[in-house]
């Protein structure tokens, strides 16, 4: 596996943009819930913890196809790994679009999240295998282009096509769109023709009793729950405790969406510029203190506050995978990713939504977004704990 030798980064961009569309959908597909949920609560006629339980199942699918994902790329090579993960996450929509049983909703969600998690690792692997170590920042501030349009595309398609099909039509059309994606890419899309690392014990022993990559775990928790967590749940607090209108929250919950594609580029090029953990520094102090605003403002202030919290947290991507790709030997990256990654979304995503989802449901979601964020802000205290390959800044 050699880089490319060229020097400029433009000159390397083509091929990862593939990945950029698998990306895309894959994680419209774990998020599309989000925008959906005030109408999926009302005709399931579920509480704000069963809304939050929801998002914890997929997280919980997640966490494991990332977990699993080694095994399979180290028997089938990356490339068919993202495949794969296309096909099966098509597969699951439908499956979810078709039935109506709440357990059945439930058991298909965790199928979606387990389809959707054997993507990462080897889509991280194979971006950085095709552009050079120093444009690593960039590409992967490329890559993350994909989830910052997803926070954009989801409550956009959620009001535009709740007006011709049901909120399971809409996870069926999401399906295709996964098919369609995976389809592309066996077409068109380059990279991915080597096998991963399985973690095997030897390799997880090593793994655990490395500090950087336990810190990596809290940092991806804290990264993920100021992103993900909080978009999941704005828009049932925005309508359930802000008397807010559906429409007008999906609108602005997709306005808001809309800066971070270009703070996502930003933060690339401060991760280059300044180093990883400076970046991280910076990124954790003022995420965490703009989501604990979110439950403190009024309602003619929280709009601005909905515009910059996800400005702030879209920063961390970026910065905290160049950090993961800088922790411990080069050969084990993918393991890393298949060991931090989940773990972060299982501890930041999945039980940090429905923690929020509790809160609400205890008329108390505004203090569960002010503990939320002065997590996130502690995490900027810890960065100094962190130890990096070849990093000198």
């Amino acid at each position: 596996m050699n880089h490319p030798k060229e020097d400029s980064f433009l000159s390397q961009v083509g091929p990862p943009l593939f990945l950029v569309g698998i990306f895309l959908v894959n994680f419209l597909s774990r998020i599309i819930l989000s925008p959906l949920m005030p109408t999926v609560k009302e005709d399931l006629r579920i509480g704000h913890d069963e809304a939050g339980s929801f998002f914890f199942l997929i997280t919980l699918g997640y966490c494991t196809g990332l977990l699993l994902s080694g095994f399979i790329s180290s028997r089938f090579k990356h490339r068919r790994a993202i495949i794969f993960s296309s096909f099966a996450v098509g597969a699951a929509l439908f499956l979810i679009s078709s039935i109506r049983d709440l357990w059945g909703i439930r058991l298909g969600l965790a199928v979606m999240g387990l389809a959707a998690g054997f993507y990462l690792p080897s889509g991280i692997s194979t971006l950085t295998s095709l552009v050079s170590q120093r444009h690593w920042g960039k590409a992967l501030a490329l890559h993350e282009l994909a989830p910052n349009l997803g926070f954009i595309v989801a409550p956009i398609l959620t009001e535009v096509l709740l007006g011709w099909c049901s909120w399971q039509g809409i996870l069926a059309v999401v399906g295709v769109a996964s098919f369609v994606a995976g389809g592309i890419f066996i077409l068109k899309g380059k990279g991915g023709d080597f096998y991963g690392a399985a973690p095997d014990l030897r390799t997880l022993k090593g793994v655990l009793k490395e500090p950087s990559f336990l810190l990596m775990v809290v940092f991806f928790s804290l990264g993920v729950g100021s992103s993900f967590s909080i978009y999941s749940m704005v828009p049932l607090y925005l309508v359930s405790e802000k008397g807010m209108d559906r429409t007008w929250a999906n609108t602005l919950l997709a306005l808001s969406r809309i800066a971070p594609v270009a703070t996502a580029f930003l933060a690339g090029w401060m991760t280059d510029r300044l180093g990883a953990k400076k970046t991280l520094k910076v990124v954790f102090l003022t995420a965490g203190i703009a989501t604990a605003m979110i439950g403190v403002v009024p309602l003619p202030w929280i709009i601005p506050i909905i515009f910059l919290q996800p400005i702030l947290a879209t920063a961390f991507f970026p910065a905290g995978f160049a950090a993961l790709a800088k922790v411990g030997s080069p050969h084990m990256k993918n393991v890393a990713v298949s060991l931090t990654v989940p773990l972060g979304f299982l501890i930041g995503g999945g039980a940090g939504t429905a923690c929020l989802g509790v809160a609400g449901e205890a008329k108390l979601f505004f203090l569960g977004f002010i503990l939320f964020g002065g997590l996130i802000s502690g995490g900027a205290g810890l960065v100094r704990y962190l130890k990096l390959v070849d990093d000198k800044r």
